[in-house]
């Protein structure tokens, strides 16, 4: 079966509940999509939401790259060598991991659908469902206390909560938090590199009766070699975000020793399925726990990790909130959410309905 057409385009995907990190506040998001069309009528589809922070791509670089002419020479190819052309797509487009995760993924989807299995399926499952966290943007106490009670209602088990702003407060939240709700809820913080490394030890010190389940990227990008002084028991809390992106920084976390217990695996730093699956058999091989983040995106990419996700075996965390928060989409089914537990559907390929 021959690919019959590429379309792409450029959506503005509003939120219904803004948010702020240490570095930014949030009030809306654009995704780019990719819609592959087989002759026979099936249509995989792919989505990138670029982390110009981290990775420098922006939306502009993201269309251009799958709008250029190698994209739409696949017109007429057989859809069966899906995994060489993303291959050759990485070579040649490597510094806009963004745009590869979107072609990636659609890429997956058609293909699997073409054979009647899921992607996860396709892939080797195995993990059947996990509680995924819900994220809180740095507020006040009360506003904090707000977010959670809303999320604790609704079902969800884990909380993640945005820090580094300011020390004080990040501990006066945590500890409001664990006040109200015991320890009933699992609480994951995320300093988003807004900590110095006195900082993390002042942390560790004033929230060790919290049971804080991990810390993710407290420091900046070039102090997480200063980690690998830290206790093995803390560093294991740590999971590597902005510091992880390719295969190569993957490696440099563990060189000469691991300065974190878990990778946080993104298809938008890495370039979709085909690059995290890599970074996830490093991961293995070292000992290193999988935790599964993502930004403020479609359902497209949050299904797409999450079938990635399920198919490695050292998969622990997932923080697959992106597409909660947003008031419109393209598609919808993906994926399974049930008191706070997310699963990929069994439907072949992203198991995604276009609207």
């Amino acid at each position: 079966m021959n690919i019959k057409s590429i379309e792409v385009w450029r959506q503005n995907l509003a939120l219904s509940r803004p948010y702020t990190i240490a570095y930014q506040t949030t009030t809306e998001v654009e995704n780019i999509f990719i819609l592959i069309e087989l002759e026979n009528g099936i249509r995989g589809i792919g989505a990138a939401c670029p982390m110009e922070h981290v990775t420098g791509e922006t939306l502009e670089h993201t269309l251009a790259v799958l709008q250029s002419e190698p994209v739409k020479m696949l017109e007429g190819k057989p859809i069966k060598l899906f995994q060489v052309y993303i291959k050759w797509f990485r070579d040649t487009f490597a510094k806009y991991p963004a745009a590869l995760a979107a072609f990636d993924m659609a890429l997956h989807d058609a293909f699997c659908q073409s054979i009647g299995l899921s992607v996860v399926d396709f892939l080797g499952r195995r993990v059947e469902k996990l509680p995924t966290s819900v994220t809180i943007g740095i507020k006040d106490v009360e506003g904090t206390l707000e977010d959670a009670r809303e999320f604790v209602d609704a079902g969800f088990k884990i909380l993640k909560v945005k820090l580094g702003q300011n020390l004080q407060m990040d501990i006066e939240r945590l500890v409001k938090l664990r006040d109200h709700f015991g320890y009933n809820i699992g609480i994951r913080v995320d300093p988003n590199q807004g900590y110095s490394y006195k900082d993390l030890l002042l942390f560790d010190a004033l929230t060790e009766r919290l049971r804080i389940e991990l810390v993710e990227q407290p420091v900046k990008v070039g102090d997480m070699p200063l980690l690998i002084g830290l206790p093995a028991d803390m560093r294991d809390q740590i999971a590597a975000d902005e510091s992880l992106l390719q295969l190569t920084s993957a490696y440099q976390l563990l060189t000469p020793d691991r300065s974190c217990g878990i990778f946080n695996i993104k298809l938008m730093k890495c370039g979709g399925i085909q690059a995290a699956q890599e970074i996830a058999n490093v991961a293995q091989s070292a000992g290193i726990d999988l935790m599964w983040g993502c930004n403020d995106e479609s359902i497209v990419s949050i299904t797409a990790a999450l079938h990635v996700a399920f198919a490695q075996p050292h998969t622990k965390y997932i923080d697959l909130d992106g597409s909660f928060d947003l008031a419109q989409d393209v598609v919808s089914g993906g994926f399974v959410l049930e008191d706070g537990y997310m699963w990929p559907s069994d439907k072949a390929g992203l198991g995604l309905e276009l609207i």
